[in-house]
């Protein structure tokens, strides 16, 4: 079995969903095959449908070369990114390009049983637009605002409203989805997409998602980092100051004193009457005072509390995403002038703090984007090619 999959259809796959190697020759000289090895196994993705010959290249002097590429038409991916008072959902090709989407001020405290019968009825009614149906539909991403548990998909984290608990998302989608499902904890789904199509060019970055929470997306090496049990990043329930009570349980966390939460809670004592984080942006953007005074006093103290962050991780490029993300200066010099002043000189030498490069989308673009990576598991294409079975589901 491990030789039949270390020379499947799938490592080949890989290879060309990446872009590494997307000719005969550059997939040789990667992969170390025979030729006989090669043109089977890409036989194999041609005749299931999961490549296409994209046009030929020129090799220098001898026939074009074949250019092969994911067949990004045969099917469509729907992906879920649920925030805590927004959620965004999306129609994407195979290789996660948005077709069409849509969003609403509903989140985790509306419960899963609102947010997925929203999001299944925006999908009934966007697929007949892009002449699709549930039958097209080969792979859902799901982002959810707390730790999945990646052997079972079930949510798992005290953290978030009880409404929540042991939640299984597959359980909310008809059986007419012929899927592969592909759930993670919203900020890691944001950290996908900007490391692959926001900042592709650097190993090392730190997510944040700022919404009425703080969410914390690692990527090290290239890689997402999870943790042991899906709880890596749990950058926002680590002490600040004051008692301030927290939705933890605890008192002076840094979401108690300087998450959206924290800033609607004061702008509502103000007399304000603020629901969700963009109603926060948008008071900022109209020159309120106290609106601008709380957003640059959370961005001193998120910008001194990944001092600590820069010191342990070491990493290129911080992002600071998600809807308070957009609410731009003085929040986001608040962050990074408290950043690089209080970190140590070779923790800040060439580190890169910006807003997002995706915007608004970066959630939506990640749930696809691990929806595509359960869709084209390199076992389960060696699998499912060898014995001619259909990739759906």
């Amino acid at each position: 079995m491990a030789h039949i999959l270390s020379t499947g259809s799938g490592v080949a796959l890989d290879l060309i969903r990446s872009g590494d190697a997307t000719t005969r020759s550059e997939l040789i000289e990667r992969l170390g095959w025979s030729r006989i090895t090669l043109a089977r196994r890409l036989d194999e993705l041609l005749s299931s449908q999961i490549i296409v010959v994209a046009g030929q290249r020129d090799s220098g002097g001898g026939r074009p070369s074949e250019n092969f590429a994911v067949n990004k038409d045969a099917g469509i991916l729907l992906s879920v990114d649920i925030g805590g008072s927004h959620t965004r959902v999306a129609v994407t090709n195979l290789i996660s390009e948005v077709l069409v989407e849509d969003e609403a001020d509903i989140g985790l405290w509306e419960g899963p049983d609102t947010v997925f019968t929203w999001a299944g009825q925006v999908f009934d009614y966007l697929l007949p637009g892009l002449g699709k149906s549930r039958a097209d539909v080969r792979g859902i991403g799901v982002g959810v605002p707390g730790p999945v548990d990646a052997a079972t998909g079930r949510l798992a984290s005290p953290q978030l409203d009880e409404q929540w608990a042991d939640v299984l998302v597959r359980d909310y989608f008809p059986s007419e989805y012929d899927a592969v499902f592909a759930v993670d904890r919203d900020v890691n789904t944001m950290a996908v997409a900007e490391s692959r199509l926001g900042w592709p060019e650097y190993r090392d970055l730190v997510v944040l998602k700022m919404g009425l929470g703080i969410g914390c997306g690692l990527v090290l090496d290239d890689r997402v980092y999870r943790g042991a049990r899906g709880g890596a990043g749990d950058f926002s329930h680590r002490y600040r100051h004051g008692s301030q009570a927290c939705s933890c349980g605890r008192t002076g966390c840094l979401e108690a004193v300087a998450s959206g939460y924290a800033i609607r809670r004061e702008l509502n004592a103000l007399g304000y009457r603020i629901r969700t984080s963009a109603d926060i942006v948008e008071l900022s953007r109209m020159g309120s005072p106290d609106a601008v005074r709380l957003l640059t006093e959370a961005g001193i103290e998120i910008g001194d509390s990944l001092t600590d962050v820069a010191g342990l991780l070491n990493p290129e490029v911080i992002v600071i995403g998600g809807t308070l993300g957009g609410a731009g200066e003085p929040f986001f010099s608040a962050i990074r002038d408290t950043l690089l002043a209080r970190c140590s000189a070779f923790s800040g030498k060439g580190l890169i703090v910006s807003s997002s490069r995706l915007g608004e989308k970066a959630g939506v673009l990640g749930a696809s984007l691990v929806a595509q990576d359960a869709l084209f598991a390199t076992e389960r294409i060696s699998l499912l090619t060898r014995a001619a079975r259909p990739v759906s589901g």
